[in-house]
């Protein structure tokens, strides 16, 4: 992150249970994501819901050289994450079977998604909701399992441009595109719709998945001091004040 402003951990939630079964502090760590986790039935999700949100607060804690416990995770409308008067910071966060990855970035919006590569896609079912003309044509000369592969990449490419965005399903597929070997931004038509701000890549892990991340870069100088200290809202920081003034 030092080097490139952002940064894609990835784990395996089976990895992280025996830590979550046996932590005390684990309602401190999860903050107000403890009543969803305490109401959560089935034990399977409720440990997988509590190994993703401690992955992401140790993931930031890291890079922010912080206190895990002492970051404020909360959502915005839609669910994207964020942490509470850490604006500097942007995070993203997918789950998919027993992988748990962890997007970072200090250069602007951060989006990853994840999927088994073995997932089928039908492209006669699905090519109509994700890929725009361009991207069918591509698709239409490739041999079933090249195709269904090919389909994957641009379904996680895709999740992970509109989740940084913040749009997640509600921006349709077909509106935007990517190359069959490139990884830029495409208008509809095949022709290139950005000018070098997105980046975007995708990486198979573990042998059995596949992360597809895509970060903005918003042009800014960004902050090489990560420090959580440091990028504390100002007005956030006066707030605490304030509180710890009236105690």
């Amino acid at each position: 992150m030092d080097r490139h402003g952002n940064a894609v951990v990835h784990t395996n939630w089976g990895e992280w249970l025996p830590a979550v079964l046996a932590m005390p502090g684990l309602r401190g760590l999860l903050g107000a994501d403890w009543e969803r986790y305490r109401r959560t039935a089935d034990p399977v999700v409720r440990h997988r819901f509590a190994v993703s949100r401690l992955t992401l607060k140790f993931t930031a804690a890291a890079a922010l050289r912080a206190d895990p416990a002492g970051l404020d995770l909360a959502y915005r409308l839609g669910g994207r994450p964020y942490l509470r008067g850490l604006g500097q910071i942007d995070v993203s966060l997918t789950h998919t079977d027993d992988l748990v990855a962890v997007g970072l970035s200090r250069n602007g919006r951060i989006g990853v998604d994840a999927e088994p590569t073995g997932r089928a896609m039908d492209f006669e079912l699905l090519h109509g909701h994700v890929c725009t003309p361009a991207e069918r044509a591509a698709l239409e000369s490739l041999p079933p399992a090249a195709r269904s592969a090919r389909m994957l990449r641009l379904w996680t490419l895709k999740e992970a441009y509109t989740k940084a965005l913040g749009q997640g399903l509600r921006l349709g597929f077909t509106e935007f595109g990517f190359g069959p070997d490139s990884d830029g931004l495409l208008a509809p038509d095949g022709r290139e719709a950005t000018r070098g701000e997105w980046a975007f890549a995708t990486h198979g892990v573990l042998g059995r998945y596949l992360i597809s991340v895509a970060c903005h870069d918003c042009g800014l100088e960004p902050s090489t001091d990560t420090a959580a200290h440091t990028m504390l809202d100002g007005g956030f920081m006066g707030a605490v004040t304030e509180l710890l003034g009236e105690g």
